[in-house]
Order: structure tokens, then C-alpha cells, then sequence
């Protein structure tokens, strides 16, 4: 039985999810923008806002937790650089806007994750 079990499989095994996602996420990191699924926006949203909100510690611990769960680039570009920008604001870092017509060959519905 499927209770209280949270996330999407998206047909893949847990590795495989694992490194989508952080994928995903080092992408929308460097890019600060990405046109993707809407079930996968829905999905790296609150792993991506919670490590901004682990940046906003600014100490060596919050860095190397960053470079535990991205990559090297990734890590000190939401370092230095995202998590100093909304050290004021207490949440919500990131909008998904839909888009209007669904990708070509498979009719998924498609969606723009950015930082706000």
C-alpha cells in the first residue's frame, strides 16, 4: 500500500531519481532558470529552498553541506552568490510558471522554474 508515502518515482529507480534531481537542481542553480515538467518543477522545489535557506547560515558548515548535495560549481554559486540575495526574505526563493502549450513529442504539461 501507497500511504502517507510522499514524492513522485517519475519510472525510476532511487539512484537514478537521486541523480535527476540534483541535476535539476545544479541547473536551475547556475542557469537561475529552467523550462522543465511540471510534475519535476513541483518536485525540486522544496529541495532547492531548502538549501538556499541552509546558505543563508554563512559559515563553513552551511558550505559544506551545499558541496555534500550539489556539485562543486553549483554549490559556491548558491553560496556566494543566491543565498547572500535573500537573506531578508524568509521563504519562498523560487515560482513555477506554466507554460501554455505542452511539449511535442509526449504532451507533457510543461512549466518555467526560476528564482524569484
Amino acid at each position: 500500500m501507497k500511504h502517507l508515502k510522499e514524492g513522485r518515482k517519475f519510472h525510476r529507480k532511487k539512484g537514478q531519481r537521486k541523480a535527476l534531481f540534483k541535476s535539476l537542481m545544479s541547473n536551475l542553480i547556475v542557469r537561475e532558470k529552467i523550462e522543465t515538467t511540471e510534475a519535476k518543477a513541483k518536485e525540486i522545489r522544496p529541495m532547492v529552498e531548502k538549501l538556499v535557506t541552509k546558505g543563508k547560515n554563512q559559515n563553513l558548515a552551511a558550505l559544506r553541506f551545499l558541496l555534500s548535495r550539489l556539485p562543486k560549481k553549483s554549490a559556491e554559486k548558491l553560496y556566494y552568490e543566491i543565498s547572500p540575495r535573500y537573506s531578508k526574505r524568509k521563504g519562498g526563493y523560487t515560482r513555477i510558471t506554466k507554460v501554455a502549450e505542452p511539449r511535442k513529442n509526449d504532451a507533457a504539461k510543461m512549466a518555467i522554474i526560476e528564482f524569484v
